[in-house]
């Protein structure tokens, strides 16, 4: 009996937040290591059926694991790197693509389906909803560096997805842009996310990767920051706490929240269904970015 009340609790304290997250767009990254481990993922995809189901309009961005890297391994391909970002030609952003658009988004787009949810995929091979312009990096004496097919998202077509969220359709973005000329650019997937947030005003947008949010000690799991301000965040990306991997990520959800979003998350989405628990309870598991 006991088991069944506990039950009974947890869905009347997820009353209230379903209730207030009625019609609202929440933004997903998907991310990291999850999306190389079927069953985590698969977890964090029910967790947005579940949202859909109960009237919420998730939109889903996606990046590509150590996939795009094991598909370049097998074609004989070394990934170069400059300043820390891979340089992208011709061929690793054939690959790319591939990997995203045919591979990764069609799984989750089946996978959505299949639990009785409509979603679209989006992405360079279909209807595109990202743009972007060609990145160049800064080297010495303001020299620009060239990385290739990199590019930074300018424009989100927001209107279409509006239009497919409104549609009960859970949109499934794959990261590969379209420049003004027609031309095709890999973006960073935390920074599309971000630009997506900002371009639907999303309720949230939440980050899921495998990373237990923002730690004061990168070591420590127990110096975890519920939340933090984004002139927190500022000072810690100062003195070196907030660095590397996680740099994306918080400029993400700063970018969100500068373009009208009213929270933002940073999630493990190795923690069995962590959307549910940072979405509908009141301890939530990450770490939450606020204006």
């Amino acid at each position: 009996m006991s088991e069944a009340s506990d039950k009974a609790r947890g869905l009347v304290e997820a009353l209230s937040y379903i209730q207030r997250f009625h019609d609202k767009v929440i933004v997903v990254k998907v991310g990291g290591s999850i999306m190389d481990d079927e069953k985590a993922l698969s977890n964090i995809l029910t967790d947005i059926v579940f949202m859909n189901y109960v009237g919420m309009q998730p939109v889903i961005v996606h990046g590509g694991g150590k996939a795009i890297n094991d598909a370049m391994e097998k074609s004989g391909l070394t990934p170069q790197w400059v300043q820390g970002r891979r340089y992208t030609d011709d061929r690793t952003l054939a690959i790319a693509e591939h990997v995203l658009c045919n591979q990764i988004n069609r799984f989750i787009v089946d996978f959505i389906q299949a639990q009785g949810c409509e979603a679209m995929g989006l992405h360079s091979l279909a209807s595109t909803v990202l743009f972007a312009q060609k990145t160049f990096l800064q080297g010495e004496g303001g020299r620009r560096i060239d990385l290739g097919q990199v590019g930074e998202v300018t424009r989100v077509n927001s209107r279409l997805l509006q239009l497919l969220v409104q549609a009960d359709s859970i949109p499934v973005i794959a990261t590969i842009a379209r420049d003004d000329a027609g031309g095709k650019l890999n973006v960073n997937a935390d920074t599309a996310a971000g630009a997506v947030a900002a371009a639907m005003k999303a309720e949230k947008l939440i980050v899921v990767s495998d990373t237990h949010g923002i730690r004061r000690d990168a070591k420590d799991p127990a110096t975890r920051v519920s939340t933090l301000t984004v002139a927190q965040i500022d000072d810690m990306v100062k003195d070196g706490t907030i660095s590397a991997g996680m740099l994306p990520k918080v400029e993400a959800c700063i970018a969100a929240l500068k373009g009208g979003s009213n929270k933002t998350h940073i999630i493990d989405g190795r923690i069995p269904h962590a959307l549910m628990l940072e979405i509908y309870t009141e301890a939530g598991i990450g770490t939450e970015i606020v204006l």
